[in-house]
């Protein structure tokens, strides 16, 4: 079932809908994005690997605790949004091709997955350097509740992170 979000003047659609095996090819594509890949820092050690990327979705799909939703816009595969279980806390994460970045899209579609799925607390992380990912975070009523480090592939180094929760589901 997808879920719609029409801005004024209601042009654009930005719509939430299970993933589905077809949508893994444009989530591969998104992921080849090298200034994507070092903002969101914790990646694939290899992002041009299919078979591994393939592997790691199908794991990701098998699970039932998982919710895996497919960002639309317009009609358009442009990221994805999920939630798992991640050392005994419900996380989310999301991804957003990057040709997308700086349109409100990524909070449309976490405001409307927080909506639908309602199980907290709910946790989330980013780089302490991603200034747009904290902005998004925050606009949808995450703040930071403490701080952790860890190697990110994509940068080749130990890299500092925030932790945040959810507290209350901004309008």
């Amino acid at each position: 079932m997808a879920i719609n979000t029409e801005p004024d003047g209601g042009e654009d659609v930005v719509a939430l809908r299970d993933v589905t095996h077809a949508d893994l090819p444009l989530f591969f594509a998104h992921q080849q994005d090298a200034a994507a890949n070092h903002m969101a820092a914790f990646t694939a050690k290899d992002p041009a690997d299919w078979n591994a990327f393939l592997a790691h979705w199908i794991r990701i799909l098998d699970d039932d605790e998982n919710t895996n939703q497919t960002i639309l816009y317009n009609g358009k595969v442009i990221g994805h949004v999920s939630s798992f279980d991640q050392m005994g806390q419900r996380e989310v994460t999301y991804w957003l091709d990057r040709a997308y970045w700086g349109r409100g899209l990524a909070t449309k579609a976490l405001k409307e997955f927080l909506r639908r799925f309602t199980v907290r607390p709910l946790f989330a992380r980013a780089v302490k350097d991603h200034a747009a990912s904290l902005r998004v975070l925050a606009k949808c009523g995450f703040v930071v509740v403490g701080e952790d480090s860890g190697f990110a592939n994509a940068r080749g180094q130990e890299v500092e992170e925030f932790i945040l929760e959810l507290r209350m589901l901004a309008p």
